[in-house]
């Protein structure tokens, strides 16, 4: 299983997500996992593209069904991962690559011990901060959580983490080359 399965974690606003769009396109057998999640969508955002967009009863059905392969709550929303969609993209011989938070790898790991971890980090606080206002999708009130979870989440995956990899994301096109250096590893 080594190499089939990358899990990428980052406090929100640290850039997982555009150096994942940038790079996963040069990549034809590696899939993007797609969380489940409790948050509202925010705008462009496509219900089986982005997310599998679900109430909190529908997300709790699932954590009662064991269908999630970790989940966890962020800033008072539910994000899981469904073991459908791992197990069907493995059974065809193809990659998968994950966007986890730190805490949710650690029960991640416990099901896939071989996977590697990709830890992406902000080069500053400072720039965590302006790139969540840049955002401008979320209150003050979001933004203020969300910066003293990065702080938690930061620590976390420093101490408590399995983490292979880490790309400090202070230049995209450096960061967006690391990640595919890593993604090259068979």
């Amino acid at each position: 299983m080594k190499n089939r399965l990358f899990v990428m974690s980052a406090a929100s606003g640290a850039g997982k997500t555009t150096l994942k769009d940038k790079v996963i396109q040069k990549f034809p057998d590696i899939r993007y996992s797609i969380s489940a999640t409790t948050r509202v969508p925010r705008v462009g955002e496509v219900d089986g593209v982005h997310y599998f967009f679900k109430t909190k009863e529908e997300f709790l059905k699932m954590i009662e069904d064991d269908a999630l392969v970790e989940w966890n709550e962020v800033h008072g929303n539910f994000y899981g991962t469904p073991k459908s969609f791992v197990e069907e993209t493995l059974a065809k011989g193809e990659r998968v690559i994950f966007d986890i938070d730190v805490f949710g790898k650690v029960n991640f790991d416990k099901v896939y011990p071989d996977a590697t971890g990709i830890l992406i980090l902000p080069p500053s606080s400072e720039e965590l901060e302006r790139r969540l206002r840049s955002r401008a999708s979320d209150s003050e009130e979001v933004i203020k959580l969300r910066l003293e979870n990065a702080e938690k989440e930061i620590d976390f995956a420093k101490n408590n983490g399995k983490y292979e990899y880490v790309i400090i994301n202070d230049d995209l096109e450096k960061a967006a080359k690391e990640l595919e250096n890593i993604l090259t590893l068979k």
